[in-house]
């Protein structure tokens, strides 16, 4: 019976990740759907929605982002990957173009966060941390070294993955302090470094699952 439950959470797990990153990745076409005073936005200058550099940054972020969150999560089906590798590959390069762009393009808004330094700093630290573990996750698969491809892959869409938590810590956040402000200079840094543990200890289950099939054989 233990066995059938932890089954059957784990394919719940699955799940509420994949509708997630999913529904968060179709996210940003509501910015060309609704006013332009919607969600993040409405907490923007006229002056700084007016300029071309900006918007160019935060459209490049918000659809390349979107991308990668829309294809990033199927390459952590084994079943999948192994069943469809050329696939895999090819949703992997897609997913390394719209994470580096994305990722450059945060870091450049980042510097007009919402929040002061506080928040400026966390999101333009998350930035160099996705556009880090993308590449490395890039060369280490280039020098064919796939488990530690994996493992910074896990990395980096740990960081992608950001766009989905802290869209869920903000209701919690502003319920409980009633200021978008304090709650946005929060949110800038727990809705990564959570997510970075999660991806530590996901990737010392994968080392240790590795070293026991190693070692049964």
């Amino acid at each position: 019976m233990f066995i059938n439950q932890y089954k059957m959470f784990k394919k719940a797990r699955w799940f509420l990740f994949v509708l997630l990153a999913i529904t968060i990745g179709l996210y940003p076409v509501m910015y060309f759907l609704v006013d332009r005073k919607f969600g993040l936005l409405s907490t923007k200058s006229a002056e700084l929605l007016a300029n071309v550099f900006w918007n160019a940054g935060f459209y490049t972020h918000i659809i390349f982002g979107g991308l990668a969150l829309l294809t990033g999560w199927l390459q952590f089906s084994a079943s999948f990957r192994n069943k469809n590798l050329p696939i895999h590959r090819l949703l992997g390069k897609i997913y390394l173009v719209c994470a580096v762009l994305s990722a450059m393009a945060g870091i450049g808004i980042g510097f007009f966060a919402t929040g002061g330094v506080i928040a400026a700093t966390g999101f333009i630290s998350l930035g160099i941390i996705w556009f880090t573990t993308t590449l490395k996750a890039y060369f280490y698969i280039r020098e064919k070294q796939v488990d530690a491809h994996r493992k910074w892959m896990t990395f980096s869409y740990a960081a992608c993955f950001a766009a989905v938590t802290l869209r869920l810590w903000m209701p919690f956040l502003i319920a409980v302090f009633h200021d978008f402000e304090t709650a946005y200079v929060i949110v800038a840094w727990l809705c990564w470094v959570p997510n970075l543990v999660v991806a530590m200890l996901m990737t010392k289950q994968y080392k240790e699952t590795y070293s026991t099939s190693k070692t049964s054989t």
